[in-house]
């Protein structure tokens, strides 16, 4: 099979697909052979050009409504992709939301609305998902995780533990549902610039984005969304079938950089390692 067809044959459904990572990941889904259903939560008009460019391939495509906080919208989404696509055999969980609040100002309904976002509702999604795909013979599964999962940001407390619940819970699941042929991985994206970045960040423009990840990056540059798109697509592919429960990270080098390194592209005046290494 050709290397850019090889998601021919997937029918997959992706979650939180109207913007962002999401969308590109619709679109890559696609671009390799799959037939995709979008997923928004409020307006349609981020998916829509989406859905139309989908079609123009050749493939099928159409997107659905769904506050994931809401979990009788959750298993509806579910039933209507499968009837749409007639099963679902790739399932991305991209949908989420973030929020940044000191840890003795988080309030117990901030807490819920973001477990239940970013947790319950993609944990239940799944569950209805997954009785499908053990009916047609398996599937894949992918969830997005962040490397705020795997490091500390002041203020982040609650959003981070929503991303570790899903890196834990992804090796379980994918222990659980292998041998009955269902694979289980999921991706810890790093800085990825997204529209979320303009709305929320005062005074923040490309040109900031890009000075910052040059400084602060090892690899030089913020990710984009389509870095992330087609390593959903290569976990979602045969070519991983035998990855099965792993967090795959893709941040440019962040989380191997240590913290303490105060610039990471020049020679260290240091000398540790002197009077008893040889040459130093």
């Amino acid at each position: 099979m050709p290397h850019e067809l090889r998601l021919q044959g997937k029918k997959a459904l992706v979650t939180g697909s109207d913007t962002g990572i999401g969308h590109e990941i619709g679109l890559e889904f696609a671009r390799q052979g799959a037939d995709v259903v979008f997923h928004y939560v409020q307006s349609d008009s981020g998916v829509k050009a989406a859905v139309e460019e989908v079609k123009a391939m050749g493939r099928r495509s159409t997107a659905f409504q769904a506050d994931f906080d809401v979990l009788d919208q959750v298993t509806l989404l579910a039933d209507q992709a499968n009837e749409f696509l007639d099963g679902v055999n790739c399932l991305v969980n991209n949908a989420g939301v973030t929020m940044n609040r000191p840890f003795l100002k988080v309030t117990p309904e901030q807490f819920d609305k973001l477990f239940h976002i970013n947790f319950r509702g993609p944990y239940f999604l799944t569950q209805r998902v997954v009785e499908g795909m053990l009916q047609r013979g398996g599937g894949v599964i992918c969830n997005m995780s962040s490397v705020h999962g795997l490091q500390g940001v002041p203020e982040h407390s609650v959003y981070a533990a929503t991303k570790g619940a899903i890196i834990a819970y992804t090796r379980s699941l994918a222990v659980e549902l292998a041998y009955r042929g269902i694979r289980v991985n999921a991706i810890a994206p790093g800085w990825v610039t997204v529209e979320n970045y303009f709305k929320c960040i005062p005074g923040f423009t490309k040109e900031i984005a890009a000075e910052t990840g040059y400084r602060a990056i090892p690899v030089a540059r913020c990710g984009e969304p389509l870095d992330i798109a087609k390593l959903a697509a290569f976990l979602c592919s045969d070519d991983a079938s035998f990855i099965v429960g792993q967090t795959l990270v893709a941040d440019g080098g962040t989380t191997a950089l240590m913290s303490l390194v105060s610039d990471f592209r020049k020679e260290s005046s240091n000398t540790f390692g002197k009077g008893y290494i040889p040459g130093v």
